[in-house]
């Protein structure tokens, strides 16, 4: 063998061998990366979880506590709703009260001058004064009279108590005679007018 070839060998020996110890190097460095990421990892990933899981039990407990909150909240506005309401249906009508207090007023002062008084054309006088006072007192809180006679038979607002021959053939199906006014308040009917009516 020459010297050249041995000189070669020698050097292609060599390369494997620092290619060898190279690849070694790097299977041993990429082991430990891969334990130090092992190791790294398995902390981060448990910390995350945990993190996650008490980050949840607290948006848990907060979402409790504002739906209590808001059950109460609700609780007590239904319950002052309920209490504003009955208030109103008690003292819904004090405001028609308040305004009849003068006729009654009015009525005591005529009982007590018809004792004293024998003028029975005076006391009539006073009482259709009353009289109409009161139904323009009414009449300025929606209520109208209903006194259908010579009208059309119309049950939204009439009772027939009666059915009477006609007169005429134009009378038919008309109301002939009211035997009691209706009354009706803001367009809802209180009562339906009694009436007598042709056929």
């Amino acid at each position: 063998m020459s010297k050249g070839n041995k000189h070669k060998m020698s050097e292609n020996f060599q390369k494997k061998e620092e290619e060898k110890d190279i690849l070694d190097g790097a299977t041993q460095e990429t082991e430990q990366a891969q334990a130090d990421n092992a190791d790294g990892q398995d902390t981060p990933q448990e910390e995350t979880v945990e993190d996650k899981l008490a980050k949840s039990e607290a948006e848990v407990a907060d979402l409790k506590d504002r739906l209590l909150r808001q059950m109460a909240e609700f609780d007590n506005f239904r319950k002052r709703t309920m209490k504003e309401k009955a208030e109103i249906i008690l003292n819904g009508s004090a405001s028609v009260v308040t305004d009849i207090l003068p006729v009654i007023d009015d009525l005591e002062r005529a009982i007590a001058n018809s004792a004293k008084s024998e003028d029975f054309g005076a006391l009539k006088e006073g009482v259709e004064l009353i009289y109409n006072k009161l139904m323009h007192t009414l009449e300025q809180k929606g209520l109208q009279k209903i006194s259908p006679k010579n009208e059309p038979f119309d049950t939204d607002f009439h009772e027939a108590i009666a059915m009477i021959p006609a007169p005429d053939e134009e009378s038919k199906g008309k109301v002939l005679d009211c035997a009691i006014d209706g009354y009706k308040l803001n367009d809802k009917v209180l009562r339906h007018a009694k009436v007598a009516v042709g056929q």
